[in-house]
């Protein structure tokens, strides 16, 4: 019985931080070189949109799930170092994310649209290059993490 919650915890995880790593990974090749481009108002409310529009109940829940569910399949799941890389990887992820990144995202939020040019240039200054570098070091864990996801359950 504990392979099987194990076997499922895992699966559970691997899927649901394949998914964030692709959403992230999609953001860093995509979203952000596209949005580099435009005007600082556009950039700003784009941001500000994307910001309101990911904070729903189906990202939320696929974000947090690898967490449970990789602790409970290092404790009764196959290969358990990897499992625990997996779930170390993703805890820093989430950890920067609460961190650095929410925080940068709630700030931009608090700028309005109707501000002067001014103020949206300082605003996307103080966002778009710390959010991206932490971006990337959280995009680069969370491939990792599935990476790992995958060596455990090959290994298993």
């Amino acid at each position: 019985m504990s392979e099987t919650i194990g076997n499922t915890a895992l699966v559970t995880g691997t899927v649901a931080a394949g998914l964030i790593a692709g959403i992230f990974f999609c953001f860093s090749t995509a979203v952000m070189p596209g949005l580099a481009g435009t005007d600082d108002r556009t950039f700003v409310h784009a941001m500000q949109e994307i910001n309101k529009a990911i904070l729903n109940p189906v990202f939320l829940l696929l974000f947090v799930a690898p967490i449970p569910a990789l602790a409970v399949a290092a404790f009764t799941g196959p290969s358990r170092i990897w499992v625990i890389a997996a779930l170390a990887l993703y805890v820093v992820c989430f950890g920067i994310t609460m961190a650095g990144n929410v925080p940068l995202n709630d700030a931009l939020l608090a700028v309005g649209q109707t501000d002067a040019p001014t103020t949206l240039k300082a605003a996307r200054e103080a966002f778009e290059d710390p959010w991206n570098r932490l971006h990337l070091i959280r995009t680069v864990a969370l491939v990792a993490a599935f990476g790992c996801c995958v060596g455990a359950a090959l290994a298993g």
